[in-house]
């Protein structure tokens, strides 16, 4: 790919995952309405994983780049997927998709942070004002009623700030590691491997086999699995071989706001001035950070 249309090609695949995701937390909650939580992110992971299987082989062959090693798609699996995203289902039952991805936001912090303690980036000063920024347009999000979700159960909130310290330190590692490799087989791999130990402590704490198939989760399912992971995860994990990570986390600045967008316009909630606000100050903050990062 040349270097005009890799600048191209770069910000539209972010763009595309803001989108993908900003939807999926709104797709957990319908599917929590029916599922347990860590057996609905096991059929997910299951299905994303037999959709991969059947694509990796010829998109591998187009990669062009050597498999990556074992333990990295197994901590990828175990990191990226059944940990990040097991902590995330058991929450989401109590906290709303909207808070939940406000919650998500402190991903970006600390993806900056290990950008220069671990991968070597440096950032500028404009751009740590971009994150301050960005994050001043979270927390105004946050101080609003959130959709009439002020009076949020503490505990389980604070459960699901682990979600995005586990997926950071997992990603970090694929940055690090994985930058050379394939990033379609480590995709695939990790999901493997996510689901396989999603759906062990699935069938240890709850009853998959009696799950409810209403049309609803059962849509939601394919879409999350399909989009949000097949698809989303495959142009994530190719954008980390070439986009800094630091930039790549601003995903997490964006997608907060769009699901509380998309809840309340669901019906999941409501808008107030603070997200009104929030979406401005966040919306700056992103153009101050998206520039070329020094290595």
């Amino acid at each position: 790919m040349t270097a005009g249309v890799l600048r191209l090609a770069v910000p539209l695949l972010v763009a595309l995952l803001c989108l993908i995701w900003g939807s999926t937390w709104y797709a957990i909650r319908l599917c929590l309405l029916d599922q347990p939580p860590l057996s609905s992110a096991a059929l997910r992971f299951l299905v994303a994983s037999l959709a991969m299987v059947f694509v990796a082989r010829p998109l591998h062959r187009l990669e062009a780049a050597p498999p990556p090693p074992r333990w990295l798609w197994l901590l990828s699996g175990l990191l990226n997927f059944s940990g990040s995203y097991g902590i995330l289902y058991v929450c989401e039952q109590t906290v709303p998709s909207g808070v939940a991805a406000v919650l998500w936001a402190i991903f970006p912090l600390l993806m900056a942070t290990s950008g220069v303690l671990v991968l070597g980036e440096r950032i500028r000063p404009r751009q740590w004002l971009g994150f301050a920024v960005a994050f001043l347009g979270i927390v105004t999000v946050f101080l609003g009623d959130l959709g009439g979700a002020a009076d949020l159960a503490v505990a389980p909130a604070l459960l699901l700030l682990l979600s995005p310290v586990v997926a950071a330190t997992g990603t970090t590692l694929v940055k690090k590691y994985g930058s050379g490799t394939s990033s379609v087989l480590l995709n695939r791999n990790g999901m493997l491997v996510g689901a396989a130990l999603l759906s062990l402590a699935a069938f240890s704490a709850e009853e998959p086999l009696r799950m409810a198939w209403a049309w609803r989760s059962t849509l939601a399912t394919l879409y999350l699995a399909l989009f949000g992971t097949a698809l989303s995860f495959g142009i994530y994990y190719w954008l980390l071989r070439t986009a800094p990570a630091s930039r790549l986390a601003l995903i997490s600045y964006v997608t907060p706001v769009l699901a509380v967008l998309l809840g309340a316009a669901l019906g999941d909630g409501h808008t107030d001035p603070h997200t009104w606000a929030g979406t401005a100050l966040v919306v700056a903050g992103v153009a101050m950070v998206v520039q070329r990062t020094r290595r």
